[in-house]
């Protein structure tokens, strides 16, 4: 996690492979070793920082407690650093087109999606069909997440629920999957 955190405190601008290596304790030359360049660093930081809290969120029984699970998650992450990091690297990618291409690659990753495994987990109960359009609901409820940190609205218990009970659940159980 030394890159997440010398990038959170310094921005993409200024991280570099000397600080992230002073900050892991290992050398320049193995950072190079395993990572070709700053935006494959910050590409599998990420997708390790996803990995690692996704397996932390608990696995309910119930694809509704699943759901409530993973917002709550959702909302432990989104701290004023994290956002902000995020909304730098959404930056820097503008004028980064390694950087673009790696992010890309990152949030194509649909395995690293919040819901997936919940998701799948459903399917296997049979709570849900085995076609769900696991990538829409990521979209639909990134989207509203993103909506609350841009406005500075509370990510509280009633958002969650709105979000869990009212469009999730709606569009997985009615909408979305009817075919």
């Amino acid at each position: 996690m030394a890159t997440i955190e010398v990038l959170a405190e310094r921005g993409y601008a200024g991280l570099t492979m000397d600080a992230v290596a002073a900050r892991a304790q290992a050398s320049k030359a193995t950072i190079y070793r395993r990572w070709r360049s700053k935006a494959q660093l910050v590409k599998a930081a990420l997708d390790a920082l996803d990995a690692r809290d996704n397996a932390a969120v608990p696995d309910t029984g119930t694809l509704r407690g699943d759901l409530v699970a993973i917002v709550e998650a959702l909302r432990a992450k989104a701290s004023q650093s994290y956002v902000s990091m995020i909304g730098d690297l959404a930056q820097a990618m503008r004028h980064d087109e390694e950087l673009a291409q790696a992010l890309a690659e990152h949030i194509a990753n649909e395995e690293l999606s919040p819901f997936h495994d919940a998701l799948h987990r459903a399917m296997d109960r049979g709570e849900l069909p085995a076609d769900t359009d696991t990538e829409l609901v990521h979209d639909v409820a990134e989207a509203m997440v993103q909506r609350q940190l841009q406005t500075s609205a509370p990510m509280d218990d009633r958002f969650i629920v709105r979000l869990v009970d009212d469009v999730l659940l709606v569009l997985l159980t009615r909408g979305g999957n009817q075919q």
